[in-house]
């Protein structure tokens, strides 16, 4: 009887989690920012993960609160934790851009985060990755160009430019100008200036 009871607590307390972010939702796409911004709180501060990078999000845009990237950064590693796609790429860009000097920990935490959420089919973090193994102090170039196709692949025009430019000069795979030119081609068509600009060239 107690552990069905318990069952029903959490029941009820994700149900309301669930009914306060979408009434955020709702309150976000009608402008009223802080009557969202209140309802994502009180739903992530329950533990619901949706809430918690709503709640990230408003700090990060100012959006019903004031714009405060440390407690935006807060709510993404919440969310994160609880293995939140678009917030353990959020969260790690975060970590990549603003902390640093957080050493190779906080470095390797960030990666893998980014991982985790390229794996998760987040378009963002596959195309950060495929860019961020190209430029690194030790460049991955065929990580990179892995990351690079998976976001090509899934429709992003700046990775498929990046793809274009790899195939042209030989980065992370063998050097082929008419494959480089088809990814600009595509590139270029689904309105990428740069792809547009190489074709020229």
């Amino acid at each position: 009887f107690e552990e069905a009871a318990f069952q029903l607590q959490q029941i009820f307390r994700i149900d309301i989690s669930i009914a306060l972010n979408i009434l955020g939702i709702e309150s976000m796409r009608a402008g009223r920012y802080g009557m969202a911004y209140t309802c994502f709180k009180l739903a992530a501060d329950r533990g619901y993960s949706k809430a918690q990078f709503n709640v990230g999000l408003c700090y990060e845009h100012g959006r019903g609160t004031e714009k405060d990237l440390e407690k935006a950064a807060l709510y993404y590693c919440r969310a994160a934790s609880s293995g939140h796609p678009m917030a353990q790429y959020r969260y790690a860009r975060y970590l990549l851009r603003h902390r640093p000097g957080d050493g190779w920990d906080g470095h390797q935490k960030a990666v893998t985060l980014l991982e985790q959420a390229a794996m998760s089919r987040i378009i963002e973090a596959q195309a950060y990755l495929g860019v961020f193994y190209m430029r690194g102090l030790q460049p991955k170039e065929q990580r990179g160009l892995k990351y690079l196709l998976l976001a090509a692949k899934n429709g992003d025009a700046q990775s498929r430019y990046h793809v274009g430019v790899c195939y042209e000069k030989g980065l992370g795979v063998q050097q082929n100008l008419a494959e480089a030119m088809r990814h600009y081609r595509q590139s270029a068509a689904a309105g990428n200036r740069n792809a547009r600009e190489r074709l020229r060239v």
